[in-house]
């Protein structure tokens, strides 16, 4: 892998709208530097015989099955509707 420069780093944070001292620069790109080595090694990882996964632990989603309440009968909620028409809420046009 090519070796990172300041210039990369000040490219990659010109490109976040960031600005940094020359320290920073100098320290952001020692930490890019250890990143993109430590990536390096995970692509030499044998994975093919690992299943891909979209999450590390095998948590699904826990959700309860949706129940139907009527909670109001709809003629009280439109009765407090300034307009309405066919059962539906009346709203002003706002798109021409």
């Amino acid at each position: 892998m090519s070796e990172i420069t300041t210039d990369d780093v000040v490219h990659i944070a010109n490109l976040a709208r960031l600005e940094f001292s020359q320290q920073e620069l100098d320290q952001f790109r020692g930490n890019l530097k250890r990143i993109l080595d430590y990536i390096s090694k995970l692509n030499q990882l044998d994975t093919n015989d690992v299943p891909p996964t979209s999450h590390v632990i095998p948590i699904r989603n826990v959700t309860k099955a949706d129940e139907v309440i009527r909670r109001y009968d709809r003629q009280q909620i439109l009765a407090n509707a300034p307009s309405q028409e066919k059962g539906y809420f009346e709203v002003p046009k706002i798109i021409e």
